[in-house]
């Protein structure tokens, strides 16, 4: 792509210049003093040096317009914060991880610098992931016809990352202003440019796709990268469609103060890379234009030594984050019921299937909010509305831009749900199929665990409000991939919650309150039920179940069967079996596992004095194991036998109908467990 010359050195104005040199100077004097705070043992235990990106920085920061683009820097991005706009204390207190550190209060590591009213975002250490947000962000800006851009920065080597192709592939097929920045040092840490990839340039890796245009620039020469971004920024803008801008630069020092170059770069290399520094460049150039004299350019840095020692004055003196504010910012708070505050109803209707209920459910909140959005796998083309038509008729009546379908992808599906968010997360209320069956979620957990600590890591600036709904669990001879369960394995993140329902009235109920809460809800759909007779139930209009309120299914007083999902349903026809042996049985369904209704669990078990956990999962490393330490911990002394668990044999769920029989809980199974812990 051919880049429009903005700037040369005789053609920009000596004032913008002065501001330039200020920023170069300024940001090189934090770059190599972060160390020294290590060394006094003031924190910057993470710092990365820029030295040598000097030109590419400074011009993403002074391209960027934080009235209307979003800035997704990486952890050597420095200077593109200075030059963005972010002042020199902001910048030392990330760096010294202070309580009142703008991206994240101290939480996240040092070199991860955000200013969040900016919409400069706080990006994870997971290098590269956040290509998808900014993705998401572009998304939102062309669904609401904002005249703004996405920027994206990384090193080379993270674009090995699959999530940073599926990135790409989806803006230019989506036509999205995000602009991409390659800062291309020829390092991934020790690993060189030629084991990542084989063309030279990790661009042409991306030469074919359509409705991309591809910059080529000189990292370190200031006018040539200014005039590279704002080209990109130009062509974003008009075309609406992304931008790579690749941009060759070289790392003068170690990849960071944990690395040690000299192990792997000769000493020619390493001369050859400090005699490429832009910053004596661009110095050197000024004075041979005479823009500037060496006296002024001795008072500029002057003034930029007295700014750095007066930030450094204030940041050392900022507060420290206090050990109970671990506690802060953990989940958002979620939308609270104002009728249904426990979850029951009286409701006499018809009953209506587990399927309806979700679908129903759906397309009403999609008329309560005309801020949400629900895309994933499949999930509408013409009659089609996913693998199971649980979106049937949704494409149909609130059209291509709220419902749409995403590609086999789900890192992709999950990550620009994030990023949507993003734009506008007061208003924006997202729904995805997170994977067709819960099996194939794995290349989303990835995103799944970025999501769970967004809002932590930011210090509760932002909150990704996404309801993830994946079809989970067997009972349907699916075998492999499409029998397994993973709320296990989800549980164990702190900052999303897990939700099961086992009725169709809960699947309404679970779904209204999600869809209407602040944060990231995972709404496990057990599959099975989506058309079982014995999951219907009537569902009043407006119907709303809170998070953490378990739901008794069958009041009893010699057993608690304390479960979820499926297995809901063989309990309680366990417990009919047992009540006709002179058993009262009563059944807990959990409903919600994150948060979990421990007073709930407690109240049965002082109530019946022994306890049975079923779940459908597999017993060893379950979520079964939690449901007994809670019951040890909290009402032990009111067993009168031991606490026991069905579930899942520690094998994967067969095919054949006689593998998955062997394998997965029952009511047979269940009455047996029961039968035993009744006669302990």
């Amino acid at each position: 792509m051919k880049v429009v010359k903005h700037h040369d050195i005789k053609k920009t104005e000596k004032s913008t210049l002065k501001k330039w040199l200020h920023l170069m100077i300024l940001g090189r004097m934090i770059d190599e003093r972060a160390p020294n705070y290590l060394k006094q043992a003031l924190g910057w235990s993470y710092h990365a040096p820029y030295a040598g990106h000097d030109a590419i920085q400074l011009a993403i920061g002074q391209v960027f317009d934080k009235k209307t683009d979003h800035l997704f820097p990486y952890y050597r991005d420095m200077l593109t914060a200075l030059s963005a706009g972010l002042t020199t204390e902001e910048l030392l207190l990330n760096g010294i991880s202070k309580a009142t550190d703008l991206a994240s209060g101290g939480r996240h590591m040092s070199n991860h610098f955000a200013k969040p009213e900016w919409n400069i975002h706080n990006v994870s250490s997971c290098t590269g992931n956040h290509t998808l947000h900014a993705v998401g962000v572009g998304r939102g800006m062309k669904v609401y016809k904002h005249k703004g851009v996405a920027i994206s920065s990384q090193g080379e080597s993270s674009v090995s990352e699959g999530y940073c192709y599926e990135a790409i592939n989806g803006a230019s097929n989506e036509k999205l202003p995000v602009i991409f920045v390659f800062q291309d040092n020829g390092y991934g840490i020790s690993v060189p440019k030629r084991d990542q990839t084989a063309n030279e340039h990790v661009c042409d890796n991306f030469t074919g796709f359509a409705n991309l245009q591809i910059i080529k620039c000189d990292g370190k020469d200031v006018f040539d990268s200014m005039n590279a971004m704002l080209t990109a920024r130009e062509h974003a803008l008009k075309n609406s469609e992304p931008v790579i801008v690749h941009a060759l630069c070289v790392r003068i020092g170690n990849h960071s103060n944990s690395d040690n170059h000299e192990w792997y770069r000769d000493e020619k290399e390493r001369a050859d890379a400090k005699a490429q520094d832009p910053l004596p460049k661009f110095k050197e150039d000024l004075l041979k234009a005479k823009i500037f004299t060496e006296k002024d350019i001795e008072k500029i840095e002057a003034d930029a030594k007295a700014e750095l020692l007066a930030a450094h004055a204030k940041a050392v003196k900022a507060p420290n984050p206090t050990p109970e504010s671990i506690w802060d910012f953990v989940v958002p708070e979620p939308h609270v019921p104002a009728k249904y505050t426990d979850g029951t109803h009286s409701e006499t209707s018809e009953p209506k299937k587990f399927i309806d209920a979700i679908n129903g459910t759906l397309k009403a909140e999609f008329r309560h909010n005309p801020h949400t959005y629900i895309w994933g796998q499949d999930v509408a083309n013409k009659e089609k509305g996913g693998i199971f038509n649980v979106t049937k008729g949704m494409q149909q009546e609130f059209g291509k831009h709220r419902v749409f379908n995403g590609p086999i992808a789900e890192d992709y599906i999950l990550g620009t749900a994030n990023g949507m968010s993003r734009f506008d997360q007061e208003k924006i209320r997202l729904v995805v199929e997170g994977a067709e069956f819960a099996d194939y979620f794995w290349p989303a957990m990835e995103q799944m665990v970025e999501t769970s600590h967004d809002y932590w890591r930011s210090n509760g600036a932002f909150s990704p409000n996404i309801t993830v709904r994946i079809a989970s669990g067997g009972y349907i001879g699916g075998g492999l991939y499409h029998s397994q369960n993973i709320e296990g394995t989800l549980c164990t993140l702190p900052g999303i919650r897990v939700v099961v329902p086992a009725f169709a009235d809960d699947a309404a109920g679970l779904l209204r309150t999600s869809m209407r809460s602040r944060g990231c809800t995972v709404y496990l759909e057990p599959k099975a039920l989506y058309n079982a007779k014995y999951a219907m139930t009537p569902i009043p209009e407006d119907f709303e179940v809170p998070f953490g309120k378990a739901r008794i299914r069958r009041e009893g007083r010699d057993l608690s069967i304390i479960t979820y999902g499926n297995t809901v349903h063989f309990s309680l026809e366990a417990a009919e079996a047992l009540a006709k042996e002179g058993a009262e049985v009563e059944v807990l369904d959990l409903r919600s596992l994150n948060p979990l209704d421990v007073d709930a669990i407690v109240a049965t078990v002082k109530k019946t004095h022994r306890a049975l956990v079923v779940h459908e999962d597999k017993v060893f490393g379950g979520f079964g194991g939690e449901l007994v330490g809670v019951i040890n911990e909290h009402a032990f002394e009111h067993l009168d036998a031991p606490v026991r668990r069905v579930g899942s044999t520690f094998t994967p769920v067969g095919f054949n109908r006689i593998l998955e029989r062997a394998t997965l809980p029952d009511m047979t199974k269940i009455l047996t467990a029961a039968r035993n812990i009744l006669s302990y």
